[in-house]
């Protein structure tokens, strides 16, 4: 067999080949880079409007945790308890924007402790959550396992917030400290009272009413602020948590003290330079019968 003529035609030839494009430069970062001044190493400058913009944040960042750190303080002076429910009513829009502010732990805190140790299906246990604001401690709770909450506080405002996140099985208002906690003795596996112990706030007469409604071996969980502003009221509560020890009435799990509980409010501790206050969460367990 004969070979076939290739069909192949010869490529044609170019005499002035055009040159490749020229490379185009590659668009800065959007952070201008230049070389310093005196010619040494290469750094990073930003642009005046973003060192401006960087600045303006940075202040107000500072304007709003001063402005936090007012009117928290407020919380903590003494005051008509009618003066400071109206506060409460008006802080409520603002209460938890204002707590992030000020990088408040306690609630996480206190679900961790009371989970850490509760004995029984926690989705199974009945909790009372006292001076419950907004709700930010079921959350907590919620997020550990419990699915049974109960809610006293005794600003309305602060309860609607609540109730708006579907959390509660039962929300009520109670003046604390000024009666008795809408509840039958012995009716919940776990009692906390969250953030709320303290100078202005809920006077330490109310520590007898949490043991009263909690059930035999169930368990209370308070919190309490250790800054200079509210010494003399941790005081006054260690008494009656001791003497309730004494009379056989519950024993103490676990007491944990917290350096960061939160950032520095009262004029004290500004004066002193103190970024953050320390804190603490305690844990009882109810006797099943009193200690003779």
């Amino acid at each position: 067999m004969g070979t076939r003529p290739s069909t192949t035609q010869p490529a044609p030839v170019v005499s002035n080949p055009r040159p490749p494009a020229p490379r185009l430069p590659r668009p800065p970062s959007p952070r201008e880079r230049r070389r310093s001044p005196g010619g040494g190493q290469g750094r990073i400058v930003e642009k005046p409007e973003m060192a401006g913009a960087a600045d303006s944040a940075r202040s107000s960042s500072h304007r709003r945790l001063a402005e936090v750190q007012r009117r928290v303080a407020r919380v903590h002076r003494r005051a008509d308890p009618e003066e400071q429910l109206r506060f409460y009513e008006g802080w409520a829009p603002e209460y938890e924007e204002d707590v992030a502010v000020l990088q408040y732990q306690a609630p996480q805190l206190a679900a961790a402790c009371l989970a850490s140790i509760f004995q029984g299906p926690l989705q199974e246990a009945l909790v009372l959550d006292v001076a419950c604001g907004t709700g930010l401690v079921a959350q907590e709770l919620q997020v550990k396992g419990f699915r049974h909450l109960h809610g006293l506080d005794g600003s309305q405002a602060m309860l609607e917030h609540a109730r708006c996140k579907g959390l509660y099985q039962d929300l009520k208002r109670c003046l604390l400290g000024q009666e008795a906690l809408p509840a039958a003795e012995g009716c919940y596996d776990a009692v906390l009272i969250v953030g709320a112990l303290s100078e202005g706030q809920v006077p330490t007469s109310v520590v007898p009413e949490l043991l009263r409604v909690t059930k035999a071996g169930g368990y209370v969980c308070l919190t309490t602020r250790s800054n200079l502003s509210n010494l003399e009221y941790k005081a006054k509560l260690h008494q009656v948590l001791d003497q309730l020890e004494e009379q056989g009435l519950w024993r103490k799990v676990t007491e944990q003290d917290v350096e960061k509980w939160e950032r520095a409010t009262s004029e004290q501790e500004s004066a002193q330079g103190l970024d953050y206050i320390s804190g603490v969460v305690y844990l009882y367990q109810k006797n099943p019968v009193p200690v003779l």
